[in-house]
Protein backbone atom coordinates (compact mmCIF):
# COMPACT_ATOMS: atom_id res chain seq x y z
CA UNK A 1 0.00 0.00 0.00
CA UNK A 2 1.18 3.24 -0.46
CA UNK A 3 2.59 5.29 2.20
CA UNK A 4 0.96 8.68 0.77
CA UNK A 5 -1.77 6.98 -1.37
CA UNK A 6 -3.40 5.39 1.52
CA UNK A 7 -3.75 8.92 3.59
CA UNK A 8 -7.23 10.80 3.03
CA UNK A 9 -7.51 14.27 1.84
CA UNK A 10 -9.31 16.21 4.58
CA UNK A 11 -12.18 18.41 2.54
CA UNK A 12 -11.48 22.08 3.93
CA UNK A 13 -14.66 23.86 5.09
CA UNK A 14 -16.34 25.75 2.17
CA UNK A 15 -14.64 23.17 -0.43
CA UNK A 16 -17.81 21.42 -2.29
CA UNK A 17 -16.56 17.95 -3.85
CA UNK A 18 -18.36 16.78 -6.78
CA UNK A 19 -17.46 13.48 -8.66
CA UNK A 20 -18.14 12.73 -12.12
CA UNK A 21 -16.71 10.04 -15.11
CA UNK A 22 -16.98 6.30 -14.70
CA UNK A 23 -14.34 4.43 -13.47
CA UNK A 24 -13.58 2.41 -16.50
CA UNK A 25 -13.45 5.50 -18.42
CA UNK A 26 -11.37 7.76 -15.35
CA UNK A 27 -13.15 9.64 -12.31
CA UNK A 28 -13.54 13.21 -12.41
CA UNK A 29 -12.80 14.95 -9.36
CA UNK A 30 -14.09 18.83 -9.27
CA UNK A 31 -13.30 20.98 -5.93
CA UNK A 32 -14.80 24.33 -6.00
CA UNK A 33 -15.17 27.58 -3.48
CA UNK A 34 -16.60 30.80 -3.87
CA UNK A 35 -13.58 32.10 -5.36
CA UNK A 36 -12.04 29.21 -7.93
CA UNK A 37 -12.43 25.39 -8.77
CA UNK A 38 -9.76 23.04 -9.68
CA UNK A 39 -10.14 19.90 -11.98
CA UNK A 40 -8.68 17.01 -11.07
CA UNK A 41 -9.04 13.41 -14.11
CA UNK A 42 -8.14 10.36 -12.62
CA UNK A 43 -6.86 7.42 -14.31
CA UNK A 44 -8.85 4.68 -14.83
CA UNK A 45 -6.05 2.87 -12.19
CA UNK A 46 -7.44 4.75 -9.20
CA UNK A 47 -11.20 5.00 -7.75
CA UNK A 48 -12.40 7.36 -5.36
CA UNK A 49 -14.83 7.61 -2.76
CA UNK A 50 -16.06 11.27 -1.23
CA UNK A 51 -17.12 10.77 2.28
CA UNK A 52 -18.54 13.63 4.76
CA UNK A 53 -14.94 14.68 5.70
CA UNK A 54 -12.81 13.10 3.61
CA UNK A 55 -11.98 12.03 -0.18
CA UNK A 56 -10.20 7.97 0.08
CA UNK A 57 -8.52 7.02 -2.99
CA UNK A 58 -8.34 3.51 -3.91
CA UNK A 59 -6.25 1.39 -6.47
CA UNK A 60 -7.43 -1.49 -9.06
CA UNK A 61 -4.98 -3.93 -8.82
CA UNK A 62 -1.22 -3.89 -7.26
CA UNK A 63 0.68 -3.00 -11.11
CA UNK A 64 4.04 -0.39 -10.11
CA UNK A 65 2.22 2.26 -12.53
CA UNK A 66 -1.34 2.13 -10.36
CA UNK A 67 1.15 2.33 -7.53
CA UNK A 68 2.93 5.06 -8.68
CA UNK A 69 -0.75 7.16 -9.58
CA UNK A 70 -1.72 6.18 -6.38
CA UNK A 71 0.66 8.06 -4.17
CA UNK A 72 0.60 10.96 -7.08
CA UNK A 73 -2.97 11.49 -7.68
CA UNK A 74 -3.65 11.83 -3.60
CA UNK A 75 -0.87 14.53 -3.46
CA UNK A 76 -2.29 16.61 -6.61
CA UNK A 77 -5.71 16.16 -4.52
CA UNK A 78 -4.20 17.33 -1.39
CA UNK A 79 -2.46 20.36 -3.12
CA UNK A 80 -5.60 21.33 -4.78
CA UNK A 81 -7.70 21.08 -1.31
CA UNK A 82 -4.71 23.20 0.11
CA UNK A 83 -4.35 25.92 -2.41
CA UNK A 84 -8.43 26.20 -2.12
CA UNK A 85 -8.42 26.59 1.29
CA UNK A 86 -5.24 28.65 2.29
CA UNK A 87 -3.38 28.83 -1.29
CA UNK A 88 -0.07 28.95 -2.21
CA UNK A 89 2.62 31.57 -2.14
CA UNK A 90 6.38 32.00 -2.90
CA UNK A 91 8.58 35.30 -2.45
CA UNK A 92 10.93 36.54 -4.96
CA UNK A 93 13.83 38.95 -4.28
CA UNK A 94 16.03 41.14 -6.65
CA UNK A 95 19.64 41.65 -5.55
CA UNK A 96 21.51 44.22 -7.59
CA UNK A 97 21.97 47.64 -8.50
CA UNK A 98 18.91 49.77 -9.88
CA UNK A 99 16.35 46.52 -9.88
CA UNK A 100 13.11 47.32 -8.87
CA UNK A 101 9.98 46.14 -9.83
CA UNK A 102 6.06 47.42 -9.95
CA UNK A 103 2.80 46.46 -10.64
CA UNK A 104 1.02 48.72 -13.31
CA UNK A 105 -2.39 46.92 -14.05
CA UNK A 106 -1.30 43.73 -15.16
CA UNK A 107 1.37 43.64 -15.81
CA UNK A 108 4.96 43.23 -13.70
CA UNK A 109 7.41 45.92 -14.56
CA UNK A 110 11.24 44.59 -13.59
CA UNK A 111 14.00 46.72 -14.14
CA UNK A 112 17.10 44.15 -14.07
CA UNK A 113 20.16 45.98 -15.33
CA UNK A 114 18.84 45.63 -19.23
CA UNK A 115 18.62 48.26 -21.54
CA UNK A 116 14.77 48.22 -21.26
CA UNK A 117 12.23 47.30 -18.36
CA UNK A 118 11.08 43.85 -18.80
CA UNK A 119 7.20 43.52 -19.16
CA UNK A 120 5.64 40.19 -17.57
CA UNK A 121 1.53 39.79 -18.21
CA UNK A 122 0.45 38.36 -15.10
CA UNK A 123 -1.63 34.85 -16.03
CA UNK A 124 -5.29 34.48 -14.60
CA UNK A 125 -5.17 32.84 -11.19
CA UNK A 126 -2.02 34.51 -10.28
CA UNK A 127 -2.06 37.31 -7.84
CA UNK A 128 1.38 39.42 -7.78
CA UNK A 129 2.19 41.85 -4.99
CA UNK A 130 5.49 44.45 -4.76
CA UNK A 131 5.83 44.81 -1.40
CA UNK A 132 9.06 46.73 -1.46
CA UNK A 133 10.66 47.06 -4.85
CA UNK A 134 13.00 44.55 -4.48
CA UNK A 135 10.55 41.92 -2.93
CA UNK A 136 7.92 40.38 -4.97
CA UNK A 137 5.40 37.98 -3.66
CA UNK A 138 3.23 35.12 -5.88
CA UNK A 139 0.29 34.30 -4.83
CA UNK A 140 -2.61 32.04 -5.87
CA UNK A 141 -4.49 28.66 -5.65
CA UNK A 142 -2.53 26.64 -7.91
CA UNK A 143 0.59 25.15 -6.90
CA UNK A 144 2.02 23.98 -10.04
CA UNK A 145 1.33 28.04 -12.16
CA UNK A 146 2.32 29.38 -8.57
CA UNK A 147 5.79 27.58 -9.11
CA UNK A 148 5.90 28.14 -12.84
CA UNK A 149 5.20 31.96 -12.55
CA UNK A 150 7.88 32.31 -10.18
CA UNK A 151 10.46 30.27 -12.18
CA UNK A 152 9.34 32.56 -15.12
CA UNK A 153 10.06 36.01 -13.39
CA UNK A 154 13.40 33.94 -11.69
CA UNK A 155 14.50 33.33 -15.44
CA UNK A 156 14.89 36.62 -16.60
CA UNK A 157 17.85 36.96 -14.26
CA UNK A 158 18.71 33.78 -12.65
CA UNK A 159 21.45 34.86 -9.48
CA UNK A 160 25.13 34.86 -10.40
CA UNK A 161 27.35 33.01 -8.00
CA UNK A 162 30.14 35.94 -7.95
CA UNK A 163 28.10 38.92 -6.75
CA UNK A 164 24.99 37.75 -6.01
CA UNK A 165 23.46 39.41 -8.23
CA UNK A 166 19.85 38.11 -10.04
CA UNK A 167 16.64 37.35 -8.86
CA UNK A 168 16.56 34.77 -6.14
CA UNK A 169 13.65 33.15 -4.24
CA UNK A 170 13.25 34.20 -0.37
CA UNK A 171 14.60 30.90 1.12
CA UNK A 172 17.21 30.47 -1.39
CA UNK A 173 20.66 29.45 -0.50
CA UNK A 174 23.46 31.14 -3.05
CA UNK A 175 26.77 29.59 -3.06
CA UNK A 176 29.13 32.55 -3.51
CA UNK A 177 32.84 31.93 -5.02
CA UNK A 178 35.40 33.61 -4.75
CA UNK A 179 36.44 36.48 -7.51
CA UNK A 180 40.27 36.65 -8.94
CA UNK A 181 42.82 36.56 -6.97
CA UNK A 182 45.37 39.34 -6.73
CA UNK A 183 48.57 38.40 -8.86
CA UNK A 184 51.04 36.71 -8.10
Amino acid sequence: MSRIGKNPVVIGKDVKVELSGTKEAGQVITLKTSKASQVINLQPEITCTVNDADIVLNRVDDEKQSRAYHGLYRSLLQNAMTGLTTGWSKTLILNGVGYRSAVKGKVLELNLGYSHPINFDIPAGITITVEKQTTVKVDGYDKALVGQVSAKIRGFRPPEPFLGKGIRYSDEHIRRKAGKSAGK
